[in-house]
């Protein structure tokens, strides 16, 4: 069977296409949480009607997905254990992914009937912890050495700090809208009869337009970044690397390799590494325990040297044997994120070789971070799909159920402006960023200022669902793949 520009095995294609489904479905589902943010304010103020709410808010995600750099896509990859990471069409491999994806579904669904506004990036890097803890016991390494945790700091930093940072500033916005804009009218509940004035409308239309294009651009990479590591396993030879790299990016990057690799050679006094050993050597650096050694050096040489001799004489990525492209790129992954640790660890301390590894790391990244545009087409439409099926139950708690008024038009406002600016923030820098947290405590934060009151029992449930979406998504994260290596392993005999 022909797919993707490839032949494949009638098991193969099926498996295939059922783990783009359910990567699909997970966008579905997130659709249900953080998009329904988006539109909550326009719908629930009678800005828009739903229909033409959730078609809106859905062309501004998929502009947001389009125009995305691909960072915090990439950024969620990191979380995970090198090993499957660069084993990713093997049986742990595809164990992985599925764990990943049925245990962020899992707990998004049973949240999202329960009319809780968690966070699907909450879900997800808990499930990315709980498969890199579970790996770690099974494989026989120390015990947390799966997870990244450098990165899940970096990472759990921005998703604590930014529901703050909404509450506080969407209080403070609030607090100086009603004092510059002396209109009654934005400060009263909707009325159910009629919609507000233009200019109202005008104002809560762009806040839902700025919160679905910045939630496309940083919630929308998460899925997009699964479908990679699924077409990468399954087809390595079209996935692999970017084979729309044109020929200037390629001798370009030829270039950077062998400068770097001189480099490394007199960095490591000529010490020469075997292949299989160059790996092993950054494999190991590149885990939570790995520490920098004597051996860095020559191993990078090694690995920059394999990059060189494969890409020699060649004008594109398609001119490298198919068998090799995989091998190619996980060389490139092993070079660009060690390059990456050194240089967080201060280990690069020579100008001259600094600006060299770094050149040679941007030249690395476009070749194996890169995301068709069909990927985010369909990434986006999932999303838009989800949001207008799931919307209501998240629009009536944001609505009504987080303070003990009914959301005013100021308010609404107030907080999906500030979730708009920190959700574009966070996209700069790469970083995932909770767009339900973010909104919700925006809306909590107005209806402080407002000495509207909050209704203690719906806080309480969504703090709860807060507190326990890391926790409960790394058990199940860690249950299903254990359960999903077992099915890989012993019911599908996949190596």
């Amino acid at each position: 069977m022909e797919i993707f520009g490839e032949t494949l095995g009638v098991a193969t294609a099926l498996f295939l296409l059922l783990a783009l489904l359910m990567a699909l479905s997970f966008e579905f589902v997130n659709g249900f949480h953080d998009t329904a943010n988006a539109v909550a304010t326009v719908i629930y103020t009678h800005s828009l009607k739903p229909w033409i709410a959730v078609t809106w808010s859905g062309l501004w995600n998929l502009i947001g997905v389009l125009t995305s750099s691909g960072a915090v896509a990439f950024g969620i990859v990191a979380l995970l254990p090198v090993e499957l990471v660069l084993n990713v069409g093997s049986g742990a491999g595809f164990a992985m992914v599925f764990a990943l994806l049925i245990s962020a579904i899992i707990w998004n669904v049973g949240t999202w009937y329960l009319g809780l506004p968690v966070s699907s990036s909450h879900t997800l890097i808990g499930s990315i912890m709980g498969v890199g803890l579970a790996n770690s016991v099974i494989s026989g390494h120390v015990f947390g050495e799966g997870v990244n945790w450098a990165k899940a700091t970096e990472v759990f930093s921005s998703l604590i700090v930014s529901p703050i940072v909404g509450f506080v500033c969407s209080a403070i916005l609030f607090l100086l809208v009603k004092f510059l804009v002396r209109r009654p009218e934005l400060y009263q509940a909707p009325d159910p009869t009629k919609a507000p004035p233009w200019w109202i409308r005008s104002v809560l239309l762009l806040t839902c337009t700025g919160v679905s294009f910045a939630h496309g651009s940083n919630d929308g990479q998460k899925g997009m970044g699964l479908i990679m590591l699924i077409l990468i396993g399954i087809i390595p030879a079209v996935y692999a690397v970017n084979l729309d790299a044109d020929p200037k990016s390629i001798a370009d990057l030829e270039l950077a390799s062998r400068k770097t690799m001189a480099m490394l050679d007199l960095a490591g006094n000529g010490k020469g590494l075997e292949d299989k050993a160059a790996a092993d050597v950054l494999s190991a650096f590149l885990k939570t325990t790995g520490q920098f050694n004597e051996d860095i050096y020559p191993a990078l040489a090694a690995k920059d040297r394999d990059i060189v001799n494969r890409l020699n004489g060649k004008n594109s990525f398609a001119e490298v044997p198919k068998e090799d492209r995989a091998v190619l790129r996980s060389d490139m992954y092993l070079v660009s994120e060690s390059l990456n640790k050194l240089n967080k660890q201060g280990k690069l301390t020579d100008p001259q070789q600094k600006m060299i590894l770094r050149d040679f790391r941007s030249k690395l990244l476009p070749m194996t971070q890169f995301i068709p545009v069909w990927v985010k087409v369909a990434v986006a439409f999932a999303l838009g799909c989800g949001t207008m099926i799931g919307w209501k139950r998240i629009v009536v708690t944001v609505g009504e159920k987080i303070g003990k008024s009914h959301l005013t038009y100021a308010q609404g406002a107030s907080a999906e402006l500030v979730a708009m600016a920190t959700i574009m923030a966070a996209d700069s820098f790469g970083l995932p960023v909770s767009t339900t947290h973010v909104l919700s405590s925006g809306i909590a934060g107005t209806m402080a200022a407002n000495r509207s009151g909050l209704q203690a029992a719906t806080l309480r449930n969504i703090a709860l669902a807060w507190i326990l979406t890391l926790p409960a998504c790394v058990l199940i994260g860690a249950a299903t793949f254990s359960g999903a290596l077992y099915i890989v392993f012993n019911v599908l005999h996949v190596g």
